[in-house]
Order: structure tokens, then sequence, then C-alpha cells
């Protein structure tokens, strides 16, 4: 990783513009752990703190459920990425660089709800825009030891009359525990120190997540380093690779992600009717993840009734779902940064007809299957090869499918009735890690959903009659232990038995 030069240091312990900052801070040995916890000002932050909000936060977290100490521990885990990819590179300093997302807007001057960079995230916990992490190498030592830095927005009371408050460097160190902060636009001292042959930069270039922050600061770096030996190396692999394995702190919010989104199910299973709108079945849903502490949904629900659900990413979820008919509903929810993913299919007046059954049933037997495999060694890849042989004697044995049909033009005929792959992993992003190959074996602390579906058209006349607008899925979300999969939404019912006690609770 880069670090300051010597003169640089002296900068660094008198502050980026000379200001003179804790002697103990500047001196103080650099490991996992996080600085001495400094106490938190007695005043709103940018988000929420132990001070703030001591219903959400206990001493020492920095979001709801993960410490100082293991943020500071992903950053150590990264040091030690870069360390191995640095092996050949001897000599240089090393810098990572990782932006925030910045504040969207919907229109003109009115804001969507902020939702921060996952990777920024990730390694730092903090939950304002426009601002930046940097980890540096530190003169004298070897990788992965390191310092933190956040470069934060300037206190302004002006904005925050309007937009709330702001953490200011200050609130930024006590909160998340690293090394240092400045206020953002400190930032451009640090980058005039790295352009030099010596520095080598560990940065998103090609798709950079903040495009002002990118032009006011990093623009002319990159164009330096286009010059240099030492080009600007990507980040975002190594950081996936970390996100991939979960620690015990990140399953057990995504245990609580998985509870509260399969009793939001539940719930809505037993206000289904019929007929009933799409769109309050997404209300209700959304209405019970939030009732339980959900911070928002993980991303548009598809409530999809009848033959919508043949259509596999609808989300316009306006319309009439009729008596008679199954909904599916694909949903989930964001629990302190970690989210679900599930999907249930169910009858609205609370009884599979027979062809709905068969169907379900077909769909419901090859997701069992396909858990049962969730173990280390497997991959996504693998499983996806035994849901599509699964899938096609299903729909033999259902006759929509020929007994007869040839090897050569078997699974494309399959793939015709599921166009899409078994699961993806799962984590903070809903599709997470997405550059993470599906060929590669499972590990201890993995997350995937399983999802295998069915999807037969009304307008399909190849397939028996009795099957047309019907569409079928089936979604849970599964840890990868040692032993038998862990099914984080194994509360959320899918035998048909329960599903119809569910929905006849009403009556």
């Amino acid at each position: 990783m880069s670090r300051l030069p010597q003169q640089g240091l002296v900068l660094a312990a008198r502050g980026w513009r000379g200001a003179a900052v804790c002697k103990s801070c500047a001196l103080r040995r650099f490991s996992i752990q996080p600085a001495q916890q400094k106490k938190i000002p007695n005043r709103y932050l940018g988000q929420p703190s132990p001070f703030t909000h001591p219903h959400l936060l206990k001493p020492g977290e920095v979001t709801p459920g993960l410490s100082q100490v293991e943020y500071a521990l992903r950053r150590h885990k990264l040091m030690v990425l870069i360390q191995k990819e640095a092996q050949s590179w001897d000599g240089l300093d090393h810098t990572v660089i990782l932006l925030s997302n910045p504040t969207y807007y919907m229109s003109n001057d009115i804001p969507y709800i902020f939702h921060q960079d996952t990777n920024f995230l990730y390694l730092c916990g903090f939950q304002e825009p426009d601002s930046i992490l940097v980890l540096q190498s530190i003169p004298g030592k070897a990788l992965p030891s390191h310092k933190s830095i956040l470069f934060v927005p300037r206190r302004d009371p002006n904005r925050e009359l309007w937009d709330g408050p702001r953490s200011g460097p200050d609130g930024a160190i006590a909160l998340t525990g690293v090394d240092e902060a400045y206020n953002i636009e400190e930032f451009r001292h640090l980058v005039a120190k790295l352009k030099g042959e010596s520095n080598m930069v560990w940065y998103d270039l090609r798709k950079p997540v903040h495009a002002e922050l990118h032009s006011d600061y990093m623009q002319s770096l990159t164009e330096v380093k286009a010059r240099s030996k030492n080009r600007i190396q990507d980040v975002r692999h190594l950081v996936q690779n970390l996100r991939l394995i979960k620690s015990p702190a990140e399953i057990e919010r995504m245990k609580i992600a998985g509870r509260v989104t399969a009793e939001a199910f539940t719930e809505t299973m037993f206000a289904s009717k019929s007929p009933v709108d799409e769109a309050f079945l997404y209300a209700k849903f959304e209405f019970e993840c939030r009732a339980r502490g959900a911070d928002i949904l993980a991303y548009p629900p598809v409530v999809a009734g009848g033959n919508r659900s043949n259509t596999l990413h609808y989300v316009k979820n306006n319309q009439l779902i009729k008596d008679g008919e199954l909904v599916l509903l694909d949903g989930g929810c964001e629990f302190s940064s970690y989210v679900s993913d599930i999907t249930r299919t169910w009858p609205v007046n609370g009884r599979f007809t027979k062809p709905q059954a068969e169907l379900y049933q077909a769909v419901l037997d090859i997701q069992k299957s396909c858990l049962s495999l969730c173990s280390p060694g497997m991959s996504l890849e693998n499983i996806y090869s035994l849901m599509l042989s699964l899938i096609g004697q299903k729909l033999k044995d259902l006759g929509v499918l020929e007994s007869s049909i040839t090897d050569s033009h078997f699974f494309k005929a399959v793939r015709k009735y599921c166009p899409h792959h078994v699961g993806h992993y799962l984590g903070m992003d809903v599709h997470d890690t997405p550059d993470i190959s599906r060929s590669l074996p499972f590990q201890p602390g993995m997350v995937i959903t399983i999802e295998p579906g069915i999807y037969i058209p009304e307008d399909d006349v190849s397939a028996p009659e009795r099957f047309r607008g019907i569409g079928v899925r089936i979604e849970d979300d599964v840890v990868i232990t040692e032993d038998a999969p862990l099914v984080l939404s194994a509360d959320c019912p899918k035998d048909i038995y329960h599903i119809e006690q569910i929905c006849g609770r009403r009556s």
C-alpha cells in the first residue's frame, strides 16, 4: 500500500495543513485494533451512534451488531491480500482509495434516500455521502501494517439545517475507530503525494462510484499513473473476496433479515384474498418488514399474479389477481446493511387447484434436492446442472416435455421453462460479490440463494392446457456450514399444507 513519504509523515503528525493533532494518535502502534476508543460527541452525527441511538447500537459498535474491531479486522485482511498481490513490487508504498456513493436526486432538489456504496461501507461503516476512505502503508513497516483515514463532508450549519447533522472529522474518528479523519477538501494534499513512481495506488478506476469526487480529485492522479510504470490497480475484486465469506456477526445480521422477511411473508399470505390487488400485497409485505425493524426493502419486489409470474422481473405490481390464480412474491428486506431474498408462490384464495399443486410440488421437490447439496466443495454451477436435470425429469413426468426428447434438445427445452440460474451469492447486496465465479467451490461462511422455478406462459400451445399461465418459484437463503446447510428463511412456509393452513386462517 502507498504511504506518505517522510516529509508527509511530519505533515500528518501535525495535520494536513500543519494543525496540531493528538501526539498519542500520531505515535501509537497501528494494528488490527481500532484507535483508542474516543468518546462519541454528545450530539447527533450523520448516522446513528451509541450515544443517540442506544436502542440500536451498543458501545463500540459502528453499525448495529458490528464493532469497531470487526471493521478494523476487515481493513487488516484487505491489506493482507494486497501484501500477497504486491510481492513482486518491492520497495513501493501502497495506498487504497475507496469512494462513497453520492446523493442521487429523483428531480431537481428532491433526493432519493441515501444508500451507501457497499464496498466502502464494508470497510469502515461510515454512512455519509461525499466521503473517501484511504488505507495507507506506514513508512518503515511492512504490510499489512497500515493506517486508515476518512475524508468526510465539512460541518456546515447552513447545510445541516436542511439535510441533517454531519459527523465531521471528530465524529467520524470516534464512531468508526479509523486512525485519522479530515474534511474532504484536504484530500487534494494526499493526492499530490501519490503521483510519484514509488506509490502504488489501489482504486476502482474503470467504474468510479462517485463521478464528482473522481473528477475533482482522482482524474488528474489517474492520468499521471496511466503514464507511470506503477499503474493503478483494481481493488474491487479483493474486497469481494473478503465479502464472500461472512463472519459470525454478519451471519447474525442475516439471520434477523431472514426471520423478519419470513414473518412478513406469513402475514402477507394471511392477508391474501380473492380478488386482491398486487399493490395491496406489495404494501402489506413492505409494512410487515418495516414494522419489524427493517431499514428498507432490499429491492423492488415482484408481486406477480397469474400469468404475470412468467415475467421474471415483473415489478409493475398494479394488476388485480383473480380468484383461482397464484401469486408469486419475490421480496426481501435490508436489516442493518444485510439483505434477504425470498420467493414464495401461493393461491390468493387459499387453495391450490390440482394442476397448480402438481407444478408447485414439482418445484418444491427440486428445491429441497438442491438445498441438500449446499455443502463445502459443491458450487452454484454444480447445483445448477443438477437443477436442470431435475426440472427436465419433472417436466417429462407432468407431460410438458415428451419422454422421447433427445439429449441434444433436452437442456435447451428445460431452459425454456427455467431460463435463470439456480441462485447467487447474498450479503450486503442482493446479487452480492457479482465478480465471483459461480463455479467457486463452497466454503463455510458463504451465503447463497437456491431458487428453482418452472414457468409456463399462457400462450405456450406446446404445454398441456391445464398448466398454461402458471409460474412457480421457491427461493430460500442458505449459509454454507461445515455440517448441514443453515436455511435463513426456514420460518417462511412453503409446504402446500402449511400454506393452505395460513391462507385459511382468515376464515
